[in-house]
């Protein structure tokens, strides 16, 4: 396994994912309604391990099919849910920039969980703040232990979706989401 590590917000970042977006659009537009950039490196400032987190949502679970039939013919490998329900993932091609690429329906809780976060963490500084420090002790005392660098973030990250309203049950089923390595 690859050692973990954190590093400061590359403003390169968001080029990086339009770069991405505009190959997988091209092929996923007539099933698709968004190509979203998710995960810590979609958020301004934040440290992050250099690699973009994209979503393509599509507007229903039927969708998901045509969209991975589509997306292998750019080279992205389907990987299945690995666990994680209303998730898609794939291996992406050797092409930069280094990215995970995941398939998700709009009404999936998994893109719910990505999209939240991710406004929680653009619109309060404070919050951003505190998970990039958080993001950078668990990197080094876990460096090499995904389960336990993810684990660490788990508390931060449902507190997030607590106060955006989430019933109990949606949380309980996000923190198993939020305890599996990507």
């Amino acid at each position: 396994m690859a050692k973990i590590t954190v590093v400061d917000y590359d403003p390169s970042w968001p080029t990086a994912f339009e770069a991405v977006r505009a190959r997988v659009w091209r092929v996923v537009a007539d099933v698709a309604i968004a190509v979203e950039h998710v995960g810590s490196t979609s958020v301004p400032g934040l440290p992050a391990k250099p690699i973009i987190d994209i979503t393509v949502v599509v507007p229903t679970e039927a969708a998901v099919a045509a969209a991975i039939e589509r997306l292998s013919t750019l080279g992205y490998r389907h990987l299945g849910n690995l666990g994680i329900e209303g998730r898609e993932a794939f291996a992406s091609p050797d092409l930069p920039p280094r990215h995970h690429l995941y398939v998700c329906p709009r009404d999936s809780l998994a893109l719910k969980n990505h999209l939240i976060v991710r406004e929680r963490l653009r619109t309060c500084s404070e919050a951003a703040a505190e998970y990039g420090a958080l993001k950078r002790r668990l990197a080094e005392r876990f460096s090499e232990d995904i389960d336990s660098y993810t684990e660490g973030k788990s508390a931060v990250l449902l507190g997030i979706l607590r106060s955006a309203g989430l019933s109990e049950t949606e949380i309980e089923t996000i923190e198993r989401i939020n305890r599996r390595p990507v």
